[in-house]
C-alpha cells in the first residue's frame, strides 16, 4: 500500500518534471555561478581589473602557466561558456571547459573545496552526458539530434 503510494508519486513526479526541465536548470545553475565569477575580474564590458592579474599571481597561481595568460583566460571563459551555456549552444563542449576549469581549481588552487567543485561537477556532467536538452539551441539547429 505504501510502497503503491510511493511508486505513483514518484512516476507522477517523474511526468510533471522532464528532462529538458531538469537540463535547463542544470544549464542555468552552473552558467550563473561562473558568469558571476568572471564579472569580479572585469570592469566594464570585459576589461581585466589590476587586481584579476594580482590574484592569478598570487592566490591563484598555477604551476603552468604565467597569470599573465591565466587570468584573461579564465576571466573570458568564465563569460563565453556560461553564455553558451544559458543558450544551450554547444553545450557539451562548453559543460566541458568548465568542468576543466573546476578540475584545475580543486586540484591547484583550492583543494579543500573539494564539496563545492563535487557540486558543481554533479551539474556539469549531466550536460556533457546528455547536452543541453530539447530546450536549446543545440536541439533548434540540430546540433543534438539525439537530446
Amino acid at each position: 500500500m505504501i510502497l503503491d503510494l510511493y511508486r505513483r508519486a514518484g512516476g507522477a513526479f517523474a511526468r510533471l518534471v522532464p528532462d529538458a526541465l531538469l537540463l535547463l536548470l542544470a544549464r542555468l545553475a552552473i552558467a550563473s555561478i561562473f558568469f558571476l565569477s568572471g564579472r569580479t575580474k572585469v570592469t566594464g564590458v570585459l576589461t581585466l581589473t589590476d587586481s584579476t592579474y594580482e590574484l592569478f599571481r598570487t592566490d591563484y597561481a598555477l604551476p603552468f602557466i604565467s597569470p599573465t595568460i591565466a587570468a584573461p583566460m579564465a576571466a573570458y571563459s568564465e563569460h563565453i561558456f556560461p553564455i553558451l551555456l544559458v543558450l544551450g549552444l554547444f553545450t557539451r563542449p562548453a559543460a566541458a571547459a568548465l568542468l576543466g576549469m573546476t578540475l584545475v581549481i580543486e586540484v591547484f588552487v583550492y583543494p579543500d573545496a573539494w564539496s563545492t567543485h563535487l557540486s558543481w561537477a554533479a551539474l556539469l556532467l549531466p550536460l556533457i552526458a546528455r547536452g543541453g536538452g530539447a530546450w536549446s539551441l543545440d536541439r533548434i539547429f540540430k546540433i543534438e539530434t539525439h537530446v
